[in-house]
């Protein structure tokens, strides 16, 4: 069992990460890994654990991963939105967890997207 002085640095800790992330909001970028019931049969578990580990491996702390419901295109998943404060997302389509270590590297951390891997290049070649 912890003491009352436990929680409170436990407590005291959690409060600052928070206003961190408050602060950080508007500078993050954002990656949106869809984790409906398709998504998930399609294999983006791996794709999230895929972005979370390339982004901690890289120590990238102003980026956000979290995840969303289905989009509607079950065809094209596992399914990600990189998205920059101030620009359109850019959604990526048929992830491997070798596509997201070159979507972060080249998009995440240098800002070009990996266009041959949006679902723009997808849909131009069918």
């Amino acid at each position: 069992m912890l003491t009352k002085e436990q929680l409170e640095v436990i407590r005291q800790r959690t409060l600052e990460r928070i206003q961190m992330r408050k602060e950080d909001e508007n500078q993050a970028v954002r990656v949106v890994v869809g984790m409906a019931t398709c998504g998930i049969a399609a294999g983006a578990r791996p794709i999230m654990r895929a972005f979370m580990d390339e982004c901690n491996l890289r120590n990238l702390t102003h980026v956000q991963i979290t995840q969303t419901g289905c989009v509607g295109m079950c065809r094209y998943e596992p399914m990600a939105d990189v998205i920059f404060p101030g620009k359109d997302p850019v959604t990526y389509v048929q992830l491997t967890p070798e596509k997201v270590r070159r979507i972060v590297a080249e998009h995440v951390v240098n800002g070009q997207p990996v266009k041959e891997f949006t679902i723009g290049a997808v849909l131009n070649n069918q």
